[in-house]
């Protein structure tokens, strides 16, 4: 069995990330920025689950966040912060929240992990298609977004042979993040060709390939159903 590490693991796709594992009965630690949450998130999915906090905007806690972790076979990046800014509008401090939770979080996690590492683990990055399709108010998330692009090209020469890749979905028609935004999810599946958006679950199937498929390294996998 696998130990397998999920940064933002509470909520969302980060949880049923955490739910695939626990269900085949693989160790998880899970985390949130909430210790209560996290627990309780980690109760709920029941199995060998365990929850921390774990606040990525704060990054110099990482390391004494993490330091009871074990052995890391799996690590997944998925927390993220839903920020909305525009240059025209720029709010710095949430700017300089989401920069350092998807930059400096996403890699002080590693570099905090990195002596649990085996020649056999494997880390993803969960980044998006804003990178590509900026949309308004996106400004920061698009930027960050196309910064995992950077990292994952850095982190597999500076981790190998542990294989390291990329996700990076589109919108995903039955994420709770989603939820009223009808119009505009109507609008993306008119100019998808498979005519759906994707789900949660094939986020998690495609993220569980990335993370288990040895053959696969260095890779940015866009889920999106062909977005035109």
């Amino acid at each position: 069995m696998s130990n397998v590490v999920i940064i933002g693991g509470t909520t969302g796709i980060g949880r049923e990330l955490a739910a695939h594992y626990a269900g085949l009965g693989h160790s998880v630690v899970l985390t949130g920025r909430d210790a209560e949450r996290a627990e309780k998130a980690a109760a709920e999915i029941g199995g060998e689950v365990r929850g921390i906090a774990l606040d990525l905007t704060q990054p110099h806690g990482v390391v004494d966040a993490l330091a009871d972790v074990g052995q890391v076979d799996r690590l997944a990046l998925v927390a993220i912060h839903r920020d909305q800014n525009n240059v025209k509008e720029y709010d710095v401090t949430r700017a300089v929240d989401l920069v350092t939770l998807k930059l400096v979080g996403y890699t002080t996690v590693v570099h905090a992990l990195l002596d649990r590492f085996t020649p056999n683990s494997s880390v993803l990055l969960f980044g998006g298609m804003a990178k590509d399709r900026p949309y308004p108010g996106s400004t920061n998330v698009s930027i960050v977004n196309a910064g995992v692009l950077g990292m994952v090209r850095t982190l597999v020469s500076e981790l190998a042979p542990v294989r390291v890749n990329s996700i990076h979905p589109g919108a995903v028609g039955d994420s709770p993040y989603w939820s009223g935004a009808d119009t505009m999810l109507e609008a993306v599946r008119a100019q998808t060709p498979t005519g759906r958006l994707a789900t949660m679950a094939e986020v998690v199937n495609a993220s569980v390939t990335l993370l288990e498929n040895a053959g696969l390294n260095k890779v940015n996998l866009t889920i999106d159903g062909g977005l035109t």
